[in-house]
């Protein structure tokens, strides 16, 4: 005898919290059954997987196909009986095309139904296939037809209110079972019918109706007669609907629909696509020099010179038109979402390069100032949004390469070199090594790459921004906070302060000083540095708030979205408005300005042989450095969960990058990669998303995005033109509003980092755990230990990368390259593999 647990509907006359008032929950029984088989074993289900007999769960990859919505896991669809149903094959079965041929002629659709509770919906479904005109069921009550729909049970004090038969979509990956809780089937076998009939209704809004039910928002009922051909069971007319819904995309496709003939239009898409399965897009293969690709690694891969370019080329060439032309032409226009994800990139890009400009002005003492990086900015971002095979990923010049470039400052003056040449040519080994690594496809080392290796680095650059911020603000204080100072210089350099003051000094520190001087050369002290703080709090305060404004219930959903994709500029204007026209009479911090030249051709003659020779070493170093940020911020835009359809071309765009740095170079422009997290919050404007409640847990699953070369391209073509605003209306913008910018990069960066999710389990009360996959297979221990680990990796980095001694920096890139050993080989050893691999594994 084994228990298993059955859910059921039951109506709550006080629903739980988080529920909808007209909702059901899921009741859970203790059934007692007979083993069917020799040998059978009860198995603890998972908290995300309520089915009680999950014999054949581990056989979903082999035995069925996998679902369009889906990468690797299958997806099969699950019948009221704890039965498991395949879908419906529409190149092969015959049934499925008739089955939607005779929908289509007899349509029964309701659009945006306003109806809570799940019986008032299928009430006025069952209503409105009783007035179609096309239906002549004269023997059929559809009143009794709704009592048939579900089965109460149960003792008078526990009514068991349940939906007789249902089909309902189910997802199997690696890391769990979860139910698809966007649409449900409806199945009723009706004696008196004379025809199947199949009526569908899109809710107005989601509707929570239980457990896996929890954000309904597609009702599908089926009804037919009694005694039917096999083939034509309301089983198997569920089957063909629930194959067509079990798709995330289609599903966002038809939220997109406003009358009844656009929804038609795309339910005949859809059979078209599950059709020709053979034309499915190149990107999903697994050519051989893909490193998403499950092939082993092997040491013959880099010697196919030139394999990997010719295998990008072939793999994104087909889709290149549509990079222009998807969401401008068709039907599913969104200029509005492309116009606001072009002004959050060009806020998102031009102020780090301000901010990066400043420092590197710092650094070099004028050799690359603000000018000359939004001008690189602005060249090499429009090219690499022309030509990359991954548009979608942002090029930026980062806080890395401005502590390498402080570093390289720093030989030139200690060996008395000429920066600009030396520069130059450290640039030009650097795109040598780097096209010569994308020749021989070294990206192909990324397999080596594990994902919790590539958060440990992810969130090494999010605490960068937060030091950039956090350094700068202590900096104001220290210069500003103390004693008053006079305008120009400290007291201490005035010539006549001590006769001003009768020669006595001490009256100045005693305050006497604010009375003998003229109020214009008191400048301004504790008031700047805490308005400095207030900005750049404020700036990250209301940037978080819109951002996470799309969650609320406020307002509707169409602003809501806009006001979550403008939160960056509406924050910076606000803030930037505050503290230069508000505060005017309060001096902020503004970043330099030079008037000189923006194009120096390096002059090379002045470096002797050994300079080039020694150039070499800090080129190798630099191309270790941007070969591992542009490949694992490709990787982290391209990620399963962000289903991007077009592909990747790792070894193209590694070479692209070397490319444009040779520019970068001669012309004393700073470097530039691909930059997070940038790309991935460029991925997140463009996208649409789906939520889902799972354990109490809302969770948003990334149903489609629209992979486009127009706004990057836009926001870089607005950046060179912003040249034309310095030093005014730019140098409006101060420098605390920057640093609440990369405070609000740095939050909203962590979004989906696994490590920081864990980190936070060790201030959590265990009954708060999230229902994650690792948490469900993994044991808290180990949990615990991988954590620390991580930790530990991350604190090394930390200390090489912003210690402050220069030339530890310059190792910095080894560094990282050794993370990637240290997974590989040394946690196996501490933590088991099987474990390591789960947790390396994603929450789909």
């Amino acid at each position: 005898m084994e228990t298993n647990k059955v859910l059921h509907f039951v109506p709550s006359e006080v629903p739980p919290s988080g529920m909808s008032k007209n909702g059901y929950f899921f009741q859970e029984m203790e059934q007692r059954e007979a083993e069917q088989e020799e040998g059978s074993e009860g198995r603890e289900e998972g908290q995300d997987s309520p089915i009680a007999c999950g014999d054949d769960i581990h056989l979903y990859d082999t035995q069925i196909s996998p679902g369009p919505d889906t990468d690797d896991s299958g997806c099969v669809l699950l019948n009221t009986s704890r039965r498991y149903v395949k879908l419906m094959n529409f190149e092969e079965e015959v049934r499925a095309h008739r089955d939607l041929d005779g929908f289509l002629a007899r349509a029964s659709i309701l659009l945006d139904e306003t109806a809570a509770s799940l019986d008032d919906v299928l009430k006025r479904m069952l209503h409105h296939v009783g007035q179609d005109s096309h239906v002549s069921e004269p023997a059929c009550n559809f009143e009794e037809v709704m009592s048939m729909l579900f089965t109460d049970a149960g003792a008078q004090e526990v009514n068991v209110h349940l939906l007789s038969e249902t089909i309902q979509g189910v997802t199997a990956t690696a890391t769990g079972v979860q139910y698809q809780q966007s649409w449900l089937c409806i199945l009723c076998n009706v004696k008196h019918l004379q025809r199947r009939h199949v009526c569908i209704s899109r809710l107005e809004r989601p509707q929570n109706w239980g457990e896996n039910c929890c954000e309904v928002r597609y009702v599908i009922l089926i009804l037919a007669p009694l005694k039917m051909k096999s083939t034509k069971t309301a089983m198997e007319l569920g089957r063909t609907f629930a194959t067509l819904f079990s798709d995330i995309s289609f599903r966002q496709k038809l939220l997109e629909t406003k009358t009844q003939e656009e929804f038609k239009e795309a339910l005949v898409f859809q059979r078209h696509q599950l059709t020709a399965t053979n034309q499915q897009p190149v990107a999903l293969g697994k050519e051989k020099t893909d490193p998403r690709s499950q092939k082993p690694l092997k040491c013959k891969d880099f010697f196919k010179a030139g394999r990997g370019y010719y295998e990008d080329w072939c793999r994104r060439l087909p889709f290149y038109p549509s990079d222009f032309t998807e969401g401008i032409v068709g039907s599913n226009k969104t200029l509005l979402k492309y116009m606001t994800t072009a002004i959050f990139l060009y806020i998102a890009i031009l102020l780090p390069a301000i901010a990066f400009g400043s420092l590197n002005d710092e650094s070099t003492r004028g050799e690359i100032d603000v000018r000359k990086t939004i001008i690189g900015q602005s060249i090499g971002g429009v090219i690499y949004s022309l030509f990359a095979g991954s548009p979608l990923v942002i090029p930026l010049t980062t806080a890395p390469l401005a502590i390498f470039i402080s570093v390289i400052r720093g030989i030139c003056d200690d060996y008395n070199l000429d920066f600009p040449a030396f520069y130059a040519c450290i640039g030009l080994w650097n795109c040598l090594f780097l096209i010569l690594g994308g020749i021989f496809n070294v990206s192909l080392l990324m397999k080596l790459f594990k994902r919790s290796t590539e958060e440990v680095i992810a969130l090494f650059i999010s605490i960068a921004f937060v030091v950039d911020a956090v350094k700068g603000t202590v900096k104001i204080f220290h210069r500003y906070y103390h004693a008053p100072t006079l305008e120009n210089r400290s007291l201490e350099e005035f010539p006549q302060g001590g006769d001003l003051l009768g020669g006595n000094r001490s009256e100045v520190v005693a305050g006497l000083a604010l009375n003998a001087l003229p109020e214009s050369f008191i400048q301004c002290t504790r008031e700047r540095p805490v308005l400095c703080l207030l900005l750049m709090l404020g700036t990250l305060w209301m940037g978080y708030t819109l951002y996470q404004f799309k969650r609320s219930p406020f307002l509707h959903a169409k602003v809501r979205e806009v006001l979550s994709d403008c939160a960056l500029p509406i924050s910076v204007l606000m803030f930037s408005f505050i503290g230069s026209y508000l505060f005017s009479d309060i001096e902020l911090p503004v970043f330099k300005v030079h008037d000189r030249p923006i194009f120096n051709v390096a002059p090379f003659e002045r470096l002797s042989p050994m300079n080039v020779v020694c150039a070499m070493g800090l080129g190798f170093l630099l191309a270790l450095l941007i070969f591992i940020d542009q490949n694992i911020v490709v990787s982290l835009t391209n990620a399963p969960e962000n289903r991007l359809l077009k592909g990747t071309a790792y070894h193209w765009d590694l070479m692209l990058s070397g490319l444009i740095n040779i520019l970068m170079s001669v012309l004393g422009l700073p470097w530039m990669h691909a930059a997070f997290p940038h790309s991935t919050l460029h991925v997140r404007q463009l996208a649409f998303v789906e939520q889902r409640v799972e354990g109490g847990h809302l969770y948003e699953t990334i149903v489609q995005v629209k992979e486009t070369r127009l706004t990057s391209l836009a926001a870089n073509i607005f950046i060179g033109v912003s040249v034309l605003l310095l030093p005014v209306p730019l140098q409006w913008i101060p420098k605390p509003v920057l640093y609440g910018l990369f405070l609000y990069i740095a939050l909203t960066s962590i979004d989906g980092n696994q490590m920081c999710d864990r980190m936070a389990l060790l201030l959590k009360e265990q009954t708060s755990y999230p229902p994650t996959h690792y948490i469900r297979k993994v044991p808290q221990r180990k949990i615990h230990y991988f954590t620390f680990l991580q930790m530990m990796q991350l604190l090394v980095l930390c200390t090489f990368g912003m210690y402050p001694i220069p030339y530890m920096k310059m190792i910095f890139p080894l560094v990282m390259i050794l993370l990637i050993p240290i997974r590989n080989n040394v946690l196996p050893h501490i933590i088991e593999a099987k474990y390591l691999d789960i947790m390396d594994a994603q929450h789909m």
